[in-house]
C-alpha cells in the first residue's frame, strides 16, 4: 500500500522537507504520483530509504550514497550484511570510547590512576575497512571504467592481459627476499605500476601506495598475492612505498 510523504516523515522519523530534497537531488523519486500530483512510495521506495539511511547513518555523503545505489551491480542483500559489519564496527569503536570516558572521570576523582596511552584508548582516525570495501564495491568510478575496458577485450587479449600480470607477480616473487629498495625490485615494480596504469585506470602515486598497503590490510588480496610467494604482499606494499615516495616531483 502506498504512503504519502508526510506518513512516511512520520513513520521514519524525518522531516518532509528531507523527503523533498532526496527527490530533488534523484537519490529517492517515488514510482508513484497522485493525480493532484502528491507524492505516494512503494515499499520498493521504502527499502531504498531504509539503504539511504543506513549509509547515511555511517557517514556516507548524500552524493556517494546516490553513486551507491544507483550502481547497477548494487545488491540490497549484500549491502545489507556490509552494513552491519560496519555498525559493528562503529559500535565496537564507541563502546572503547565510553569505556576510556568512564576511566577518566574516574581518574579525575582519584580513585585510579591513568597512562597516557590509556586516555587515547578507542580513537582511531583510520578508514573504516568496510566502508572502503562499500566505496570499491559500488562507487568507484575507476573500478566501473577498469570493468568496462576489460569487457570491450577479446578472450585472447585478456588472456594475454592474465599472463602480463601473473609474470610480474613471479618476476618480483623472485626478489621477495631481497631489499624492496634495489634496482631490480623497483625497476619490477615500475611495471606493475605501469600495467595498473594501462589496464586499470588511472593511479596516482599516492593512490599506487594506498594500494599496496591494501594488500598487507585486506587479507583477501594477501591470500591471492602470496600464492606466488610467501610474504610477496608485503614485499610488494614496501616496494610500493618506495616507489611513490622516490617518483613524486
Amino acid at each position: 500500500m502506498a504512503m504519502r510523504v508526510k506518513e512516511v516523515a512520520d513513520l521514519v522519523g524525518i522531516s518532509v522537507r528531507t523527503l523533498h530534497y532526496y527527490d530533488e537531488i534523484g537519490l529517492l523519486t517515488p514510482e508513484k504520483t497522485t493525480e493532484a500530483g502528491y507524492r505516494l512510495y512503494t515499499d520498493a521506495d521504502l527499502e531504498k530509504l531504509q539503504q539511504i539511511l543506513f549509509f547515511k547513518e555511517l557517514g556516507f555523503p548524500l552524493k556517494k550514497i546516490k553513486e551507491i545505489i544507483n550502481n547497477p551491480s548494487f545488491d540490497r542483500y549484500e549491502a545489507l550484511v556490509l552494513q552491519r559489519k560496519m555498525l559493528l564496527e562503529k559500535r565496537r569503536r564507541l563502546d572503547k570510547m565510553i569505556a576510556t570516558i568512564d576511566k577518566t572521570i574516574q581518574h579525575m576523582k582519584g580513585e585510579i590512576q591513568m597512562t597516557n596511552k590509556e586516555k587515547f584508548e578507542g580513537f582511531d582516525f583510520r578508514h573504516n575497512p568496510y566502508e572502503q570495501e562499500a566505496r570499491e564495491r559500488w562507487g568507484d568510478e575507476a573500478v566501473d571504467k577498469a570493468n568496462a575496458k576489460i569487457g570491450s577485450m577479446s578472450k585472447e587479449e585478456q588472456k594475454a592481459m592474465v599472463q602480463t600480470m601473473n609474470s610480474i607477480y613471479q618476476k618480483l616473487a623472485a626478489l621477495r627476499h631481497g631489499s624492496p629498495e634495489s634496482e631490480e625490485a623497483q625497476a619490477a615494480i615500475k611495471e606493475w605500476y605501469d600495467f595498473l596504469n594501462n589496464n586499470f585506470g588511472n593511479y596516482s602515486l599516492e593512490a599506487f601506495k594506498g594500494l599496496g598497503q591494501m594488500y598487507v590490510d585486506d587479507a583477501r588480496f594477501t591470500k591471492n598475492i602470496d600464492q606466488f610467494g610467501e610474504g610477496l604482499a608485503k614485499f610488494m606494499r614496501d616496494a610500493m612505498a618506495v616507489f611513490a615516495d622516490k617518483n613524486k616531483k
